[in-house]
This record gives structure tokens, C-alpha cells and sequence, in this order.
């Protein structure tokens, strides 16, 4: 398998995600709109859940659900994403492998990325570990293959929208069944992530 990029947006609403529900484990959809062969290029993700991640009929209900919406917006699932309610744990639970294992039967080249929480407030590397399936398990994936363009920005970004309160825009599958009103699709937040990134604000 190839390269894996993450975009600003995919990155920063995985933290923001994990941030808003420290004490969770918490669980989300990687995205892509590229139809680019050979690099995965994740340009977006989709906040599942912060309770009861096991439970197969939330699960399943929400992976429709998002599947329907990709394939209006011609978008695709391409990976899954955990943070561990256990801050030192970054390891795949057997949820994990399983909501995974399901992403890559429709996809070959899926991803599996675990956020680590002892890292989140690390400046120097991002606080993912990624792995991929090769053999009907699930491996490390080379570190030299992720990408992550202009870090330093992207966490600057992060870190700028946890500190204005702008998680709390936030909007994840369980709080979307908690009210339905509420976007899961989360665009007022992606509107955020644009304008912060935009080069007219110095950022990427």
C-alpha cells in the first residue's frame, strides 16, 4: 500500500473530536473525495461516537448513513478512526479491527488510524499511529509513508479552534441521534477549519 495523506481538516476534526470528549473513547469515519490512484488522500472525516462504541446497531446505522451521504457528495469511505478513553493506549480494539475490516471489504487500501492520547500536546509529531491491513491483519503502517503537509500550521489551527471553545461546534453521529437538528455533517465547523486555513490568514 501507498502513501496516506491527512488534510487540515480531517486532522483537525479528529482532535477536536477527542478533545471535546477527553474522558471517552471516541470513534469516527475517514473520508476522501480524491479519485487519485495510488496515495490515499484523506480529506475528511465524519465523528461517529463518544459512548458505547461496541454496540453494532449504532454502528451500523451511522456507516449507512454516511455511505448514502458520500455517495450523493461524491465522496468515499476510505478509513476509521479511534482515540482510546485511556489516554496511554493507542492500540486497535477489537471494535476498531472490525469497523475497519468492514471499511476495507468495499475498500482495498483502507486505513485504520489510532490518535494517541499521551501526544496530543506535542509539538513535534503528530499524535497518530496508523496501520494497514496486509495478510487479513492489521499492521503497523511505515511512519515515512503518512503524510501530514505544513504540521506546524495545522496543529497551530488545532489548537487556536480548543482554545476559542470552536470544539464545541462539534457535532458527532451520538449527539446527532441525541438531536436530530443537529449536523453530523458538520459544516458550519468545516467552514471554520476553511477560513483559518485560508491564505489571506497566513495559515495554509
Amino acid at each position: 500500500m501507498g502513501e496516506v495523506e491527512l488534510s487540515c481538516r480531517a486532522y483537525v476534526k479528529m482532535f477536536l473530536h477527542a478533545s471535546l470528549f477527553p474522558r471517552c473513547s471516541i470513534n469516527g469515519l475517514l473520508l476522501s473525495s480524491s479519485s487519485a490512484g495510488g496515495a490515499v488522500c484523506v480529506t475528511d472525516c465524519v465523528p461517529l461516537l463518544h459512548s458505547h462504541l461496541p454496540l453494532a446497531p449504532i454502528t451500523q446505522l451511522a456507516l449507512t448513513q454516511v455511505d448514502v451521504w458520500c455517495s450523493q457528495t461524491k465522496q468515499r469511505i476510505v478509513g476509521y478512526y479511534q482515540a482510546n478513553a485511556c489516554v496511554t493506549d493507542s492500540s486497535p480494539t477489537p471494535c476498531a479491527m472490525k469497523i475497519a475490516d468492514k471499511i476495507s471489504e468495499q475498500f482495498d487500501n483502507a486505513v485504520l488510524l489510532m490518535l494517541d492520547g499521551s501526544k496530543m500536546c506535542s509539538d513535534r509529531v503528530p499524535p497518530i499511529v496508523m496501520y494497514e491491513r496486509k495478510d487479513s491483519r492489521w499492521l503497523l503502517k511505515d511512519k515515512h509513508t503518512i503524510m501530514l503537509r505544513q504540521w506546524d500550521e495545522i496543529r497551530s489551527i488545532a489548537t487556536q479552534m480548543l482554545e476559542s471553545g470552536d470544539h464545541s461546534l462539534l457535532v458527532d453521529f451520538d449527539s446527532h441521534l441525541d438531536d436530530i437538528t443537529k449536523d453530523w455533517t458538520n459544516q458550519k465547523l468545516n467552514t471554520k477549519i476553511a477560513e483559518l486555513s485560508s491564505p489571506a490568514n497566513g495559515n495554509i
